[in-house]
């Protein structure tokens, strides 16, 4: 049977360009040429369903392409028969890549810059290209669409009001323990990137720092195996064993309880390691107060402890 024709109006208007095609459900849609600028394309972050139709549109409507894998990138337009030239932008040809990007803007043409999964820059790489293409005065234009933060958010079953996105933690178990004992401090849900082969290891940490608070796992988002695990964190690392790691992961935290706001011995232990490392006891000690809720003088005489251990004679301010 042949495909039918359809249109769909473009809301950057660009006369005289011919256009481009992209298929869904079997019709062939039409994409005039998309104007020229940078594209910030959000793409699924499983379901392939997921995909808008501005955003496939806009895909089908520029000169190229740039993603961070070509592979993955050309299951998305294969899917749906959209033919535009795909160029490799990723964290290791950033430096070489940018300059040609801004070349082609330079020549009017029109640009979308897409991730693996999700929308563009958030933890992925795009950061230093947006800023060089506003300062260099050419328009650059956000294709909203799925988003892994957000969606988890959804599922989780936790605050929304507020909340604090960190991405990935330090892959270094001393680095991670510290990085959370900081955000043990925050006052709102916290949402965190994942690895499977590290997320047993930092449920633990969680256990170690945030261990009142409700949590949400998400792994593998809108894809077949999607699975969403809610308990309290404790609870949750306590399984952490059992836990399947396969795929991809974010962790959700929700706010600390009214009376939770005193940071546990081991997560002052961890941040109070970690700046005396860097800095003297006094500095450590000022820091530490203001992050863990505890007493300066109880902090005073553990920040003394811990630094004698580590080296092994009496420490001084």
């Amino acid at each position: 049977m042949r495909a039918k024709t359809s249109s769909l109006q473009h809301s950057d208007a660009a006369a005289g360009s011919a256009d481009r095609t992209f298929a869904v459900g079997g019709q062939v849609l039409t994409a005039p040429k998309a104007a020229p600028g940078l594209h910030l394309v959000a793409t699924p972050i499983g379901n392939l369903g997921d995909i808008t139709l501005r955003a496939l549109e806009t895909l089908a409507g520029v000169d190229i392409i740039a993603c961070e894998d070509t592979r993955i990138t050309r299951r998305l337009t294969e899917r749906y028969a959209i033919a535009a030239e795909l160029k490799p932008y990723h964290e290791h040809n950033a430096a070489q890549a940018r300059p040609k990007i801004l070349e082609r803007l330079a020549q009017g043409a029109s640009i979308a810059l897409v991730s693996d999964a999700g929308t563009p820059l958030i933890s992925d790489p795009g950061f230093k290209l947006v800023r060089e293409v506003c300062a260099a005065g050419y328009r650059v234009v956000a294709v909203p669409g799925p988003s892994s933060v957000l969606t988890a958010l959804s599922v989780a079953a936790l605050p929304t009001d507020r909340f604090f996105f960190e991405g990935f933690l330090p892959a270094k178990e001393h680095a991670r323990r510290a990085r959370l004992a900081e955000l043990a401090r925050i006052s709102s849900t916290i949402v965190m990137f994942e690895s499977g082969n590290r997320v047993q290891e930092t449920l633990r940490d969680l256990a170690a720092t945030m261990a009142g608070r409700d949590a949400a796992i998400c792994r593998e988002l809108t894809k077949l195996h999607e699975d969403i695990k809610r308990a309290p964190v404790a609870e949750l690392a306590a399984r952490a064993d059992t836990l399947e790691t396969r795929g991809e992961f974010v962790l959700v935290v929700g706010p600390p309880a009214d009376d939770a706001g005193v940071m546990g011995e081991d997560a002052l232990d961890d941040l109070l390691r970690t700046q005396l490392a860097r800095s003297s006891v006094k500095d450590a000690v000022a820091h530490a107060v203001e992050l863990s809720g505890r007493p300066r003088r109880e902090v005073y005489a553990r920040a003394l402890e811990l630094a004698r251990t580590a080296r092994g004679d009496d420490a001084e301010d």
